[in-house]
This record gives C-alpha cells, sequence and structure tokens, in this order.
C-alpha cells in the first residue's frame, strides 16, 4: 500500500521583522468518526488529546464548545475520568487559540489538514505553551510524546505523525524566537479575531486593553446563596467547615477561591445555593418583586435568574424559553431548590403562549452575542461574526416591543444583555424608551467584566424601564 503524503511541510523560522501571517477558520468540517475507538490507554493524555481535538475542531466548524465535547466525549471512548481533562484541555486551547494558531502559520507551509490535525497541534502547543509564564500542567516531552501517540493511532492523521513531533519539538527548540514573532500579530498577542479587537477599541477607547485581558482570565466560582435556606454568614462557614475557602462578594454572591465540583460544595443538592455570577445576581433584586406579583420570566434558560427570583418571594411566574430541551434545565434547577413556575417553550417574540393577563414584572434577558461572558465560554469570540450583534439586536428589540404589551400599567421591565457591544445594551435600551415613552429607573447600566477585588463578574448590562399608568 502507498503511503499517504503529507499534507503540509516545515519552513524555516520566519525573518525577524516580518510580522507573521493569520490564517482564516476552518471552512471544512472535520470527521467525527462516531465508531472510531482508539487503541489508547484509558485515562491517558493522549487519549484526553484526542477528545479535545476533536472538540476544538468541531467549535471551528461552528459548533458551541458544550455541545462538541458532548461529542468528543462520545469519539474519543473518554471515561468519566477523562472528561476533566479533555474539557480542560479544550477550554484551555479556545482562550490561546489564536496565538497557537499564529505560531503554526510561523513553523508550517500550508494549514494542516484534516481539521484534527492543527486542533491536535493547537492543543498540544496550549499545553506547552502557557503565555503567563506559569508551569505547564504537564511535563512539555510527554505532551509531545503524547500528541504524537494520537496522531499514530487516528487513521486520518497518522500520515503525519512525524510532522507532529518535528512542529513540537521545534517549538519547543526555538520558543523565544517563536513567540516574540507571533506577538507582533494582534490574534496571537489577544487572542481574539480581529473584528472583536476593533470592535472593543471602538466602544472603550480607554479600556479595551482590559476588557480583551479579562475575557482571557480563568472565571471564578460564585454561588448564589439560596436565603430562604441560610444566611451568608452561616453558610460561609459552613464552606469553612468543608475546607472550601471563600468571601462574600455581593448582597447573597459567595466567591470560591479555587473552583470546586458542585458534590464538594454543601448541601448545593438540597437546593442551599446555585452557581451564578455575581453580576448576574443583580437582576432579581433589580425587579423588586413580592408576594402575589404575576412576573415573567422570558429567555428563561438556564434559570439562574429564574430560581433567584422565586427565591425572593412568593409569586406567580412564567419561564418561556425557545428551547424546550434548555428549558429542561430551568425545570432541573427549580426542583433541586424546591421551587415551582409555569415553564413554556415559545419564542418570546411571539404572544400565542399569552394568556391576555398582564405582567406586574417582566425580566427580558434577550438573545445577544454574549461578547460579556467570554471567560466562561472562550468558544463564542471564534464562532461570532462582526454582523451578529446587528442582527440580534433587531431580534431583541422586537422581543422587547412584544412584551411591553403584557406589561401592566406602572409595572417593570428589566432589560438585560450579557454584552458589552453598546448596540446590543445602551443603544437598544435608549431606542426603546423613545418608542414607547418608558420611564427609565435606576440600575447598574453597562457592568464591564472585571476580576477587581470585591466585584468579580462578567460583563453585563441593565437598564430598568416603568409603564406609566
Amino acid at each position: 500500500m502507498t503511503a499517504k503524503r503529507p499534507t503540509l511541510s516545515l519552513k524555516p523560522a520566519p525573518a525577524k521583522a516580518a510580522a507573521p501571517r493569520v490564517r482564516a477558520s476552518y471552512e471544512v468540517k472535520p470527521v467525527l468518526q462516531p465508531g472510531f475507538r482508539p487503541d489508547l490507554k484509558p485515562d491517558s493524555l493522549a487519549l484526553c488529546l484526542l477528545g479535545a481535538a476533536n472538540a476544538v475542531a468541531q467549535v471551528r466548524a461552528g459548533t458551541t464548545l458544550p455541545q462538541a465535547l458532548s461529542t468528543a466525549f462520545g469519539v474519543s471512548a473518554a471515561s468519566p475520568q477523562a472528561r476533566g481533562a479533555i474539557q480542560d484541555i479544550a477550554y484551555r486551547t479556545m482562550r490561546q487559540l489564536g496565538r497557537s494558531e499564529t505560531l503554526l502559520g510561523l513553523m508550517t507551509s500550508k494549514a494542516p489538514e484534516p481539521p484534527m490535525l492543527a486542533a491536535l497541534l493547537c492543543c498540544a502547543l496550549a499545553l506547552i505553551d502557557t503565555p503567563d509564564g506559569a508551569a505547564p500542567p504537564y511535563e512539555e516531552f510527554t505532551v509531545v510524546d503524547q500528541a504524537v501517540t494520537v496522531a499514530s493511532a487516528h487513521p486520518d492523521m497518522a500520515h503525519a505523525k512525524g510532522m507532529v513531533n518535528a512542529v513540537l519539538r521545534r517549538f519547543l527548540r526555538e520558543r523565544a524566537e517563536l513567540v516574540a514573532a507571533a506577538l507582533k500579530a494582534p490574534l496571537a498577542q489577544w487572542n481574539y479575531p480581529q473584528w472583536w479587537i476593533d470592535a472593543a477599541k471602538a466602544a472603550y477607547p480607554a479600556q479595551w486593553q482590559a476588557i480583551l485581558a479579562e475575557g482571557n482570565a480563568q472565571p471564578p466560582l460564585t454561588l448564589r446563596v439560596n436565603r430562604r435556606k441560610t444566611t451568608v454568614d452561616d453558610y460561609l462557614a459552613l464552606l469553612r467547615e468543608a475546607g472550601i475557602v471563600a468571601r462574600q462578594i455581593g448582597p447573597s454572591a459567595v466567591r470560591l477561591d479555587k473552583p470546586v465540583g458542585v458534590t464538594a460544595i454543601p448541601h448545593f443538592e438540597d437546593g442551599w445555593c446555585s452557581v451564578q455570577d455575581a453580576g448576574a445576581q443583580l437582576a432579581a433584586p433589580l425587579l423588586d418583586v413580592h408576594d402575589g406579583m404575576r412576573v415573567l420570566d422570558a429567555c428563561a434558560a438556564p434559570g439562574g435568574k429564574t430560581g433567584h427570583l422565586l427565591e425572593l418571594a412568593d409569586i406567580d411566574l412564567t419561564a418561556i424559553d425557545a428551547d424546550p430541551k434548555r428549558l429542561l434545565r430551568v425545570e432541573e434547577n427549580l426542583q433541586r431548590l424546591g421551587l415551582s413556575a409555569t415553564l413554556k417553550a415559545f419564542e418570546a417574540q411571539t404572544r400565542v403562549w399569552w394568556d391576555g393577563q398582564q405582567f406586574d414584572r417582566i425580566l427580558a434577558d434577550v438573545p445577544c452575542t454574549a461578547s460579556g461572558i467570554v471567560r466562561r465560554h472562550p468558544d463564542i469570540r471564534w464562532l461570532r461574526r462582526k454582523g451578529d450583534a446587528l442582527q440580534l439586536a433587531t431580534l431583541s428589540g422586537k422581543i422587547l416591543d412584544n412584551l411591553w404589551q403584557m406589561l401592566r400599567p406602572n409595572g417593570k421591565l428589566l432589560f438585560v444583555t450579557c454584552s458589552i457591544w453598546p448596540q446590543e445594551s445602551e443603544a437598544q435600551a435608549a431606542a426603546f424608551a423613545v418608542r414607547h415613552g418608558a420611564l427609565r429607573l435606576d440600575a447598574p447600566g453597562q457592568l464591564l467584566p472585571s476580576s477587581a477585588a470585591g466585584q468579580d463578574h462578567d460583563g453585563l448590562f441593565y437598564a430598568l424601564f416603568q409603564k406609566s399608568a
């Protein structure tokens, strides 16, 4: 049998004065081969690299990272013990994908094919190239060896095992020169698409660098204490007893110094707390709900704000979401908390689900680019396109206009996005107020992502409106 010819070749190091070229994202969908079961040791780094590479290749083909990981776990035949490592490698790779792809562009003559091969190299580079100077999570030569093992075991990459070895070993030899050359490209320096960098500069001339840097940081694990069950002080004491270091960063928000699995969190399954960003915890209190009110939570999934509203008062709450599968997560969260609501799987811009009775309060957490939560979802930056903000703002405007008709006189509507782009947030709020003559009440407005002491939160926007009598 004739050996399959390699699809790319190595090239000399770039001249120091030349800025590195940047490749476009992949357009070919990865071959997932659900029936493929590699001859790799269970829980080995090789198996974990295979699973992570599979997930990264799927993201570059347009799949969200959580969905890609779900597929990758099956494709790689990963055990429960290996899934955590696969997830960690995939998220790490997403956060420095621009840097890794730029480095590959410097070391290879053309884009590695198939996409799984490029993804494997990016995953391996993410493990041996630590931008913050921290110690790599694995021994560097172990990573190289295991990446070669993956290529050797995979029928679509076996032809390139020598190239995988050469590229990674070359990086280890010439690390300083290659990194210096790569960092001349904004893609590698910031790990965002160029349009995203430009948009941040235009919207926040004095803060854009800090905003981009925050999006590359590891997110904290923040809990919302269920004050129907316990107090914040008492729950902090429970955490200390369990050996978990935490501090209060909001009225009900507790930030853990180090993330742990929910099974290790005291009374989590009993509904004493929920995982929710500190910024997102501002929504329910802003609506000022009281016992007996009729409340709508539009675009409710996954249900964090739904649960918080029900923790604050005994209300008649309806939660809607366009995705029935995501609505199941709302139901699961409410069951864990011991709370209930009316759940309906409908789009918020329609009225077919509405019984005609107006609501006292409406929470409108509308669709957006999610540009404010990229530290939690680093794949978003690689999935979004430049025109998405305008398209989503148009949809969100229709949703807000529709919901406004369902609000009773003197009622309040809280407009929420997890975006930092003004056309989805402040511009949308201003235009809405003009269209409806809505009274705008005091609310935080644009919260930029921050990890400063005492205010660790994602990037969100809040605008609160009251309907005239």
